[in-house]
């Protein structure tokens, strides 16, 4: 498929922006073809209509129709065979195996969205029954159930270029909730943002849906912040930096109608070894560890960037071990020349810091490409870890930061001024547990996920996974971005009050044609509604 470097408007493409831009393969840093237009305001403001005037016809098919879309979108990406996974591997670097994966996680999102919206429950129905003989007062019938937001605006995320991108776990959901979807193309892998969004313009042609249910716009953090104030966004998801996060969460709050930016924003995620796990399973976990923080050249969110234990012979062995497979691993190529930068930059940041030492990294940085990161482990105390707030900020890559400390009691002091994370992981024996119940129990408080003998790295996609946390992790707690509850954050409630029974939905009707679970007098079943 020859890419044309246009933005997808509908069922159309526009170029009518003469500011252009190519990818560069990280690798090498060459340029690659073609070039792509960043989107004008007018386009932008057209998506947008666009999106809008689809919305009406969009939220009221059928669920078999939706999802059938849904599963035609998984079913595109997988024929795009390995036209894809090379245009992706040119833009990011990746490799071949890791891109393979991330394919079919992403369209086992979309055909999982798929089935939930043909089973229907998600919608929580609510039915409390009317009794106009109630004395003092007549008691109305109240039915309820969430219903979709309108457009929202999708923000690609540059470490996931299929799964958190064009038709990632934020399209999907925003798709399976009845809402249409703007989606901005990350600038790392244009090629790649426009091969998927034509796979899903070809899916809405094929399934019949309203044109405008899906565009797609490229362009720079300028056609992003656009897209958020536009009037006719109704939401926002964003997955990346806290500084890009927090941009587009604050132009929400200014408008005149503010709207919801879910925006995960990463984390240092804690990784706590205690006494008793240290002593038997030190260089075991240190193994495990090393090979989570240099997993994707550290490019993931949940990467452990800080790991904590009482100071002492065990937690010696355990840093060598550590650093010993740390300067194993050769540096990696990352996802542009920015990241690489920025991480290079905040890693001599650590180097230049007081009372941090290296206690491991790649042996060779590599000269022969501008995008390339090696891993580090540097080791400090408690004291200077609570004294440098910059210690406290997530550094993008394949880094990690082992604190010392010297009782329990401070161990549980950094718990406290740790900031909301996505992930905290605990290793422990069942004494140390009985020992440190008073830390677990605070940095339940701190994450979204906990995450007990293991490494936080890896998110499955399923109904129970949270991938989310207190801020800055992500700008709303109650929510994920991972999984079916994804699907919460494009809906919301509407209650039906003494509606005539030919008026209401399907799924708040006495006779429950879709077969769903609700709720009717505070109790859950699938029957119909009892007559009185």
């Amino acid at each position: 498929m020859e890419l044309h470097g246009g933005n997808i408007l509908g069922a159309s493409v526009s170029a009518e922006g003469s500011a252009t831009f190519r990818a560069t393969d990280p690798s090498t840093g060459r340029a690659l073809e073609p070039i792509f237009h960043i989107a004008t305001e007018g386009e932008i403001a057209r998506a947008l209509q666009l999106a809008e005037e689809s919305f009406p016809s969009y939220r009221s098919q059928k669920p078999e129709k939706i999802a059938a879309f849904l599963e035609a979108i998984a079913a595109g990406l997988e024929s795009l065979g390995e036209e894809l996974i090379a245009r992706v591997r040119a833009e990011t670097g990746l490799p071949e195996a890791r891109l393979t994966g991330e394919r079919a996680r992403t369209t086992g999102q979309l055909r999982m969205f798929a089935a939930l919206v043909r089973e229907g429950s998600w919608l929580d129905a609510r039915i409390d029954r009317g009794d106009p003989a109630r004395a003092p007062a007549p008691k109305p019938d109240l039915r309820r159930m969430l219903v979709p937001l309108g457009p929202v605006v999708v923000y690609s995320a540059s470490n996931f270029p299929l799964a958190f991108s064009i038709c990632g776990g934020d399209t999907a959901s925003a798709l399976a909730a009845g809402n249409p979807v703007v989606a901005k193309a990350h600038r790392g892998h244009p090629g790649t943002s426009e091969l998927m969004a034509r796979v899903v313009q070809e899916a809405a042609r094929t399934c019949g849906m309203p044109a405008g249910v899906f565009s797609m716009v490229q362009g720079t953090s300028a056609v992003g912040m656009a897209l958020v104030r536009h009037p006719l966004a109704r939401a926002a998801a964003f997955t990346g930096s806290l500084e890009g996060g927090r941009a587009l969460f604050d132009a929400a709050a200014a408008r005149p109608t503010p709207i919801p930016v879910f925006a995960e924003m990463g984390s240092l995620n804690p990784f706590f070894v205690l006494p008793g796990a240290l002593k038997i399973r030190g260089t075991e976990i240190a193994q495990s560890l090393a090979k989570s923080v240099t997993l994707g050249v550290g490019q993931f969110c949940t990467k452990p960037g800080l790991a904590l234990g009482l100071h002492g012979a065990d937690l010696d062995g355990f840093v060598s071990a550590l650093g010993a497979a740390i300067t194993a691993t050769p540096a990696g190529t990352m996802l542009h020349a920015g990241i690489a930068e920025r991480y290079r930059s905040g890693l001599a940041g650590w180097h230049a810091s007081p009372n941090l030492r290296v206690a491991g990294e790649s042996a060779n940085a590599g000269t022969a490409a501008a995008a390339r990161g090696p891993a580090a482990v540097l080791t400090t105390d408690a004291k200077t870890f609570l004294g440098n707030t910059k210690l406290h900020e997530e550094l993008f890559g394949p880094a990690t930061l082992v604190v010392a400390s010297d009782s329990r009691e401070r161990l549980e002091d950094i718990a406290r001024k740790l900031e909301g994370q996505l992930t905290v992981t605990i290793h422990a024996t069942p004494e140390d547990v009985k020992e440190f119940a008073g830390l677990i129990d605070i940095l339940r408080e701190k994450a979204g996920r906990l995450v007990f003998g293991g490494v936080p790295t890896g998110v499955e996609v399923g109904p129970a996974m949270q991938h989310g946390g207190p801020y800055p992790a992500a700008t709303d707690s109650r929510f994920t971005s991972v999984g079916t509850a994804a699907i919460f954050r494009f809906a919301r409630p509407v209650c039906y009050q003494d509606f005539p029974a030919a008026w209401l939905p399907p799924e708040l009707q006495d006779a429950n044609p879709r077969g769903i679970w609700r709720m009717i007098d505070g109790k859950w079943t699938r029957d119909a509604v009892p007559a009185r």
